[in-house]
């Protein structure tokens, strides 16, 4: 997919063979639904944990990502996904879980779409 020499032989498909695999457990995640995610109980706060983990991880695969690839996919924001990242990562207490869960439903799957990983 790409010829950067700086990415090892296969990394690449490897990062997003787990992009992938994160877009499919979003789609689980949101499939539970809004109230099992938004409940006030150890259930729904073990659900938004996992889905803020969810987006940590996407943006943590993004940030490996060669600026060659990325360039390829102009229409990528692809510094939002760093910043919403360093939101949920180090300002916890000011995420917005209905925000966070439109993230999972709608912009995670997207960004699987446009990258053509939905098989």
């Amino acid at each position: 997919m790409t010829s950067d020499p700086s990415v090892p032989h296969g990394r690449l498909d490897d990062w997003l063979d787990d992009l992938a695999g994160v877009g499919a457990d979003a789609e689980y995640l949101v499939s539970l639904g809004r109230d099992a995610y938004r409940a006030d109980c150890a259930q729904g706060r073990l659900l938004r944990n996992a889905g803020e983990r969810l987006l940590i991880k996407v943006a943590t695969i993004v940030e490996r990502l060669p600026d060659e690839f990325k360039a390829g996919y102009p229409d990528i924001e692809w510094v939002n996904i760093a910043r919403m990242r360093n939101l949920v990562a180090h300002q916890y207490d000011k995420v917005n879980h209905d925000l966070m869960l439109v993230t999972l439903r709608r912009d995670i799957p997207s960004l699987i779409e446009r990258l053509g990983l939905n098989a």
